[in-house]
Order: structure tokens, then C-alpha cells, then sequence
């Protein structure tokens, strides 16, 4: 063999070598050192720790805590739509009410005004009957009406005076209507509707536009027979 090719051979093995033992002489003069841990002391530490952030936390986000929502319930009162209206959304707020405050169905309000007046509120009779409800003035004084040209004095005094007229004839539609028209004493005397032709006409012309025969007057916080005076909705706004 030519010692000419051979010796590049035996420096390389011989730098190999010796790389390999240094590596292996540094490895066990300074051997690589990882943090210990002692995991027992720090247990009981991580478990207060814990316990304590897990309570705390659960008392910021208890409800007692929560931000606080105040809501506004506002109720909006509304005239059922199948009571009658007069053209005017006043006078029927008037007379809505008027019936609420009395017992009396609203509806029945409108028939007696519409056939008395024709919902003219200065009208004024032969006789003397004065506003929408046509009150004589004894008989407005008597329920209370000191202006029978006011609308909601005269609306007031007229429907107290027909609850009263249904109370005294038992809800008999007819006879109250009579004695609105001719006076109670009148159909005490007939014992019924008096044979006089205007009084007949006028209680068939209301009944028949009122479509009732019997109506019971109520107390005012009962006035909601058969869905017939308050119909109410909600509107709820959270703030």
C-alpha cells in the first residue's frame, strides 16, 4: 500500500476518535442538571390556593353581585273594538269611562246617547232636556250634574241615573230604558213599559241597537263582565 494514499485515512479516524472521547470526557465532568421539583411541599400550598380563588371568584359572580336591570311596566288602556264610537275619541274615553265608574256597559251608553242626541252636546228638547244625555234638570241635579251642557258631567249624571234604573228594575233592559224616557213612576204605574207611543218607540229603537234585553250593573273593580269593558296591553321595556 502507498503510505501516500493511506495517511489522509488515519488522520481522519484518528480526529474521529478523538471528538468522540472528548464529548464523552466533558459528558462526565459536567453532567446535565435538571431542576427537582419536591411536589409533597407544595400540595397543601396549591390546594389553599385553589380553594381560596374558586370561593372568591364564586362570591364576585354570585346574583347578589349581578348588575341590577330595572324594569318599566307600562300598561296601555285601549277602548275594545266593538263598542261604538262617536267620531269623537274624547267623548268616547268619556263615556268608556263614565261606564267603568257606574258598572254600566258602554256600549249601552252609546245607544241611549245616540238616540237621545245624536251625540250633539249642546242639544236641547222641548221639554227642557238639556246635553247628551238629554237630563232634565231635576234629574241632573239629583244625580249630581250641576252643568248639564258639560259633556262629562252630563255623560256622568246620565249613566248613574241608568245604573240606578237597572238596579231598581233587575236588569230589565226595557223597563230601565222606559223609565229614563217617561220616569220611573210611569212604568210603576203600568207595571211595565207605559202604552205611550214615543216611550214604545224609543225602548224598541235602543234595544234593538243594543241587542240586549238584560244587562246587571256591577261594581266598578267588576266591570269587566264578559271581556265587555277593559281590554289592556303591555308593553314592557327593560331599562
Amino acid at each position: 500500500m502507498d503510505p501516500r494514499t493511506s495517511a489522509p485515512r488515519l488522520e481522519q479516524q484518528s480526529w474521529w476518535q478523538s471528538a468522540i472521547a472528548h464529548m464523552e470526557n466533558l459528558k462526565m465532568n459536567c453532567p446535565l442538571r435538571l431542576p427537582h421539583f419536591h411536589a409533597a411541599k407544595f400540595a397543601p400550598a396549591a390546594i389553599i390556593s385553589l380553594f381560596l380563588l374558586t370561593n372568591f371568584t364564586g362570591f364576585l359572580f354570585s346574583p347578589a353581585f349581578r348588575p341590577s336591570i330595572n324594569s318599566v311596566t307600562q300598561v296601555v288602556e285601549m277602548i275594545p273594538a266593538d263598542i261604538p264610537v262617536s267620531g269623537d275619541c274624547d267623548l268616547d274615553w268619556t263615556i268608556y269611562r263614565a261606564g267603568q265608574e257606574a258598572g254600566v256597559d258602554p256600549r249601552f251608553i252609546h245607544a241611549v246617547i245616540r238616540q237621545e242626541s245624536r251625540y250633539k252636546k249642546e242639544a236641547i228638547s222641548q221639554v227642557g232636556a238639556q246635553g247628551l244625555m238629554q237630563l232634565m234638570p231635576a234629574t241632573a241635579k239629583r244625580f249630581g250634574c250641576d252643568d248639564p251642557n258639560d259633556p262629562a258631567a252630563n255623560i256622568k249624571a246620565g249613566t248613574k241615573y241608568l245604573a240606578w234604573l237597572l238596579k231598581r228594575f233587575d236588569g230589565d233592559v226595557a223597563l230601565a230604558l222606559a223609565g229614563y224616557n217617561a220616569g220611573e213612576g210611569a212604568v210603576d204605574k203600568y207595571n211595565g213599559v207605559p202604552p205611550y207611543n214615543e216611550t214604545q218607540n224609543y225602548v224598541r229603537k235602543i234595544v234593538a241597537n243594543y241587542g240586549k234585553t238584560y244587562l246587571q250593573v256591577v261594581q266598578p273593580e267588576e266591570a269587566r263582565p264578559e271581556g265587555q269593558l277593559t281590554q289592556l296591553g303591555q308593553v314592557v321595556a327593560a331599562l
